[in-house]
């Protein structure tokens, strides 16, 4: 059995408004709905969990109710850390279960399903998976001057691991340092594998990646 861990813990901030980024609508439909559309439309089998702020869940089943949003999904609340996030998701997932679990950024909803596929597969055989981009840009260390971008990747999500991996990793005590799931794993032993990621594949956290997310829709 498969699962998705889906971490909807934004509140909004550098939106600059007070509705959370993964409830604000993009091509008529709030982005957290889009993303977990994408999964569903990947696998429909795949058990989703979604975790979000207690304090959001009643504004979440007020929006499904009003898209007529039906998709099946197990609810964590979430914790005061992606990490902790992460624990609560893995919480629903029964200890002695076998499979690939990933966690997804609620608000990076132009995953594409080829890339989802990618993740779990490789997945399968490698144990800890990241898809990751190339980088287009020159890089500056403040100290150390201009950085080789061809050393570098933009790591997206979803990362996705070996059930029982990911849930031992998850039992460390937190870290500064775990600024993602794969940091996590790294943290424990794990080698971390990566494959190829898609460029649309945005996280949205400004207006601007609003305004990128319009146009990426209207231009399918």
């Amino acid at each position: 059995m498969n699962y998705i861990i889906i971490v909807a813990g934004g509140k909004g901030l550098r939106m600059g408004g007070d509705i959370p980024k993964q409830f604000l609508p993009i091509g008529g439909k709030p982005v957290l709905m889009r993303t977990i559309e994408r999964f569903r439309e990947y696998s429909p089998t795949l058990q989703i969990i979604l975790v979000l702020p207690k304090a959001q869940q009643d504004y979440w089943r007020q929006l499904c109710n009003e898209y007529h949003f039906n998709e099946s999904y197990e609810l964590a609340d979430g914790g005061e850390t992606r990490f902790h996030s992460v624990q609560h998701g893995l919480a629903l997932i029964p200890d002695d279960a076998e499979g690939v679990v990933g966690v997804h950024d609620g608000v990076r909803p132009f995953v594409s399903v080829d890339v989802i596929r990618r993740c779990y597969e490789t997945a399968c055989t490698a144990k800890a998976v990241i898809p990751v981009v190339p980088v287009v840009e020159t890089l500056r260390h403040i100290e150390k001057g201009n950085q080789y971008r061809a050393d570098y990747r933009l790591v997206q999500t979803p990362q996705t691991f070996d059930i029982q991996l990911l849930k031992a990793a998850n039992r460390q005590p937190y870290q500064e340092t775990f600024t993602d799931d794969a940091s996590v794993v790294e943290a424990y032993g794990q080698e971390v594998s990566m494959v190829e990621g898609n460029r649309e594949n945005i996280k949205i956290t400004t207006p601007f990646d609003m305004t990128i997310a319009e146009a990426l829709l209207s231009s399918h």
